[in-house]
């Protein structure tokens, strides 16, 4: 059985077992405040250009989340969402724990735009009502999209004009982001996310690392006390160094950049698979995300072989399906599954 629901299903990149050995026996401080980590940041900030950021390392995407939202905005106010983001549809709630309800907004390409955005604004503050309703305070965007698809720098540039306009925090969740940069029509960098952004992060979970997230911050108001909002959300990692080895290698030679493009390399060839069968898919999507639709008689076949995400009813016999690559896909795996869709499809 090949599995290709989604992008961490194995560990990690084989250099980072190398180098958490290598560092295993080292005595090192805790909590983050070690050499190792030191390293990983200045690495991060390189790549954020003169931009002036912190960066943070914490265990997983949802606790990145929460602990983001947690330190940005009032307690009355809550973030503006695609509807098919992650924080309104995958995280069980963990955004409204805190206390900050999600404003999902309806989205057929599962993005926001900055019309949307000033649009929920301008309708909220023209409400004689409106102390009575949830303010929004953030904008959360992910790149990519849940669906794969892209903001192009331009979309990104006009969210910031329209998040400036209103007064709100510009979040972008990076848990793919690997994939979304090594994307062919991608025209956004890191240093673009630092310079447009008030926080993102950059993911290692689903991107070669064994575990954690990137946050990097250059709000200066978000930069206070952040350290404080960590520990209180149970993230403070005390063997932080873990996490910084992580990052460090990933940033060592490219190697974030490298088994990025490896992925959505072969991700296209199985888009490619699914094209020359004439199928069709639920979104045009260039990263690591594939959504072809099938025949239910059609995913029998693919049961007995590989796993896959059941992503959408399309209609009483068709199903949208998410095939997923990652940094670890092999070329014989891919081969074989590219083989079948000719045979299946």
């Amino acid at each position: 059985m090949l599995r290709f629901e989604c992008d961490y299903t194995e560990g990690c990149i084989p250099e980072i077992l190398d180098a958490i050995k290598k560092e295993n026996h080292t005595q090192l401080c805790g909590y983050s405040e070690d050499p190792v980590c030191d390293r990983a940041r200045d690495k991060i900030k390189a790549l954020c250009g003169d931009c002036d950021v912190d960066v943070h390392f914490l265990v997983g995407g949802t606790q990145a989340n929460t602990t983001v939202i947690a330190s940005a905005i009032r307690p009355y106010q809550g973030v503006i969402s695609a509807q098919p983001g992650h924080i309104n549809c995958h995280e069980t709630g963990a955004i409204e724990a805190t206390g900050h309800k999600v404003l999902a907004i309806d989205s057929e390409n599962g993005r926001l735009s900055a019309a949307q955005i000033r649009n929920y604004c301008a309708a909220h503050w023209s409400d004689s009502t409106h102390e009575h309703i949830v303010q929004p305070g953030m904008v959360y965007l992910s790149h990519p999209a849940e669906n794969g698809t892209l903001y192009s720098l331009q979309e990104l540039e006009d969210i910031r004009a329209a998040c400036d306009e209103w007064n709100l925090t510009l979040f972008v969740d990076g848990a793919r982001l690997g994939y979304g940069l090594a994307a062919p029509c991608n025209d956004v960098s890191i240093s673009d996310l630092a310079r447009l952004t008030d926080v993102f992060y950059i993911g290692g979970t689903k991107v070669g690392a064994l575990f954690g997230e990137a946050v990097v911050i250059r709000n200066k108001q978000i930069k206070k006390d952040f350290r404080y909002m960590i520990k209180r959300q149970g993230g403070m990692l005390a063997k932080g160094w873990l996490l910084g080895v992580q990052f460090e290698t990933l940033f060592e030679e490219d190697r974030y950049f490298a088994i990025s493009k490896k992925a959505v390399a072969q991700a296209l060839r199985i888009k490619e698979a699914f094209e020359k069968q004439g199928c069709k898919f639920l979104i045009e999507s260039w990263t690591n995300q594939q959504f072809p639709i099938l025949h239910k008689d059609t995913l029998r076949k693919f049961d007995e072989h590989y796993t896959y995400s059941v992503w959408q009813q399309v209609d009483d016999d068709h199903i949208a399906v998410r095939f997923c690559t990652s940094w670890a896909t092999t070329e014989e795996q891919v081969d074989a599954l590219v083989k079948d869709i000719g045979r299946f499809v």
